[in-house]
């Protein structure tokens, strides 16, 4: 009986440490924590998030999904995130099922400050779920999607901390081509295409090459099925391993396998032929991949054309620079830019970013958006302004209740180097700040 108890009580204390570990250790034992929400927990276990700071972090991580930049993939950019700045970067950009996207970042900074990078995807009740994160050690993402949708990429650096970085956005197949020889001119009829007088949907992608070319596995998995139908004639099904669907080879020659044989990327799998319904057509490989719902497109999967990253051709000496736009600027926080909105001559700007042939600015009321890298020219004085009011308040932003940096002294001259809606924003002397129109 005592020793009954005795266990009780040890499994019992085991069982308390277990949840206070999964509750409150730097690491969850059921579900790894990535390394932006391991350095959110020491902030709030360090009571930052009191703090003005702190709490800017927090929510900053939460509006930069609301907030993220349309882009089209493959996609690049050149940043800057400043120390006294509560910066971060979000992208919201469109993958078909069966792509893989690796997300490379590089960082530039004589005190190695860390960049916190994840991948979302957001529910139909709006919520975001985290699907994947680069480790603390700054190596590549890749995700592979399992849905056709939008995706989400957030950067976000750690408190005080500054330095440029470079992220490319990569798209390709998830799996390998399934030709040893690559060719994507050899694929010449597409899913969904009508057959048979438009009396039913092509459910696979033909991909053509010589008699008896060996067709091979794109990846590692299992056949699960040998034989032979009146549509596709000689076929093979294979499930790669830990997916949710079946690739299925048709017109075979030649079938080289057996089910439930195990086969690594690269195995022949059979030799190509124009059996079953193909017996009309020159040899090819009809490739499908069959889920629980049904065929689904299999090109995105095995596509070999990589489209190149685009080049950056802006000027990387302007960032985290202020600007000012040389004449009236189409902004928009989409790429390609689709305008959503007109500033003015003059209005004042920092920038974020390069990309292609746009820089991605951050407005004095915070809002971003891509301009023309042509749009924007250095804030050299514009003009010469004589103070006709006594004891005017040049002021730290763009508002009337922002903090007064000095006061001007009627008569003083003032150099404006640029606007914003409705102020001025004035150099004088040493001192840099905002002046509300009179």
């Amino acid at each position: 009986m005592l020793m009954s108890l005795k266990w009780k009580y040890i499994l019992l204390v085991c069982t308390c440490t277990l949840i206070a570990a999964c509750k409150s250790g730097p690491f969850n034992l059921l579900k790894p924590s990535s390394p932006h929400q391991q350095y959110e927990r020491k902030l709030l276990n360090a009571g930052l998030n009191q703090s003005t700071m702190g709490s800017g972090w927090i929510s900053k991580a939460n509006t930069l999904l609301q907030s993220a930049s349309e882009v089209k993939v493959p996609y690049k950019e050149t940043g800057y995130f400043a120390a006294d700045k509560l910066d971060g970067a979000s992208f919201k950009f469109r993958l078909e099922r069966g792509q893989m996207l690796t997300a490379k970042l590089n960082k530039q900074s004589v005190n190695g400050f860390s960049i916190y990078m994840d991948m979302w995807e957001q529910n139909d009740n709006g919520e975001f779920k985290l699907l994947s994160f680069a480790d603390s050690l700054g190596s590549d993402l890749q995700l592979e999607a399992k849905r056709s949708g939008d995706y989400f990429l957030r950067l976000q650096p750690e408190l005080l901390g500054n330095g440029s970085y470079t992220l490319e956005l990569i798209i390709g197949p998830s799996l390998a081509y399934p030709l040893k020889a690559v060719n994507r001119k050899q694929i010449q009829s597409f899913f969904g295409v009508g057959r048979d007088n438009d009396t039913r949907r092509h459910e696979g992608i033909d991909i053509f090459s010589a008699f008896r070319t060996p067709v091979i596995a794109v990846s590692e998995g299992t056949v699960t099925g040998v034989n032979e139908n009146n549509l596709g004639g000689k076929v093979v099904w294979f499930r790669p391993k830990g997916k949710d669907y079946t690739l299925y080879y048709a017109h075979l020659d030649e079938q080289l396998v057996t089910a439930g044989q195990e086969v690594v990327i690269g195995d022949t799998l059979g030799l190509m032929g124009n059996t079953g319904n193909a017996k009309t057509t020159p040899p090819h490989l009809h490739f499908g991949v069959y889920t629980s719902g049904g065929a689904i497109d299999p090109l995105p999967f095995i596509d070999p054309v990589v489209p190149p990253v685009p080049n950056i051709n802006g000027d990387i000496t302007k960032l985290n620079a202020t600007m000012r736009t040389s004449k009236s600027a189409e902004i928009s926080n989409r790429l390609p830019l689709q305008p959503t909105a007109m500033l003015k001559q003059n209005t004042v700007a920092r920038v974020l970013a390069l990309t292609s042939n746009y820089y991605k600015i951050e407005l004095p009321d915070g809002k971003t958006g891509y301009v023309s890298n042509k749009s924007l020219v250095d804030t050299r004085p514009l003009k010469t302004l004589k103070i006709t009011a006594n004891n005017q308040s040049l002021l730290d932003y763009p508002n009337v209740n922002a903090g007064i940096k000095t006061s001007l002294a009627i008569g003083k001259t003032v150099n404006v180097i640029g606007v914003f809606e409705d102020f001025q924003l004035i150099a004088s002397e040493n001192i840099v700040g905002w002046l509300k129109v009179l």
